[in-house]
């Protein structure tokens, strides 16, 4: 599992060099959910944590492997809850092997940063440690019910 931090410049340099290390790998999976850093494990999927992330940047995130040769394996807005309900987003992508964008996956992530935009304005709740335990498990078991079904 590889962890970042936020750091402008650095951090901008430091994630194009590892996309570009990445293009080689299969299966990547983008979060910024504490929970499936801890407890995803898997040979298969290289888990990159985003701590300092929130829910438009992970949808950003993914749409840079998209424009990197990836393409979405899990819908980037997944669930009946809005992107403003919750902090927590995990994108599960692939190294698309035919080495030319996925336009529908890029249509996809487009689409979705989009709808998040229209909710920015929206007001958060201040959310409890058990609703914050809650959201964590909602987007854990969502993202390893999709691995396990595509792996």
């Amino acid at each position: 599992m590889k962890y970042y931090r936020n750091n402008n410049l650095t951090n901008i340099e430091n994630n194009i060099t590892y996309i570009c290390n990445m293009i080689s790998k299969k299966t990547i999976l983008i979060t910024n959910n504490p929970k499936i850093a801890e407890e995803v494990h898997s040979k298969n999927v290289e888990v990159m944590y985003f701590p300092d992330s929130d829910f438009m940047d992970i949808l950003c995130k993914a749409r840079d492997y998209i424009h990197s040769c990836y393409k979405l394996l899990t819908h980037p807005i997944v669930s009946s809850i809005k992107p403003y309900e919750t902090p927590y987003k995990s994108i599960v992508l692939a190294n698309n092997d035919e080495g030319n964008v996925d336009i529908e996956s890029l249509e996809l992530i487009e689409g979705s940063i989009a709808l998040t935009r229209n909710f920015l304005d929206k007001p958060r709740r201040k959310l409890t440690e058990a609703i914050d335990e809650d959201f964590k498990l909602i987007d854990y078991k969502l993202v390893v019910g999709a691995i396990d079904g595509i792996l």
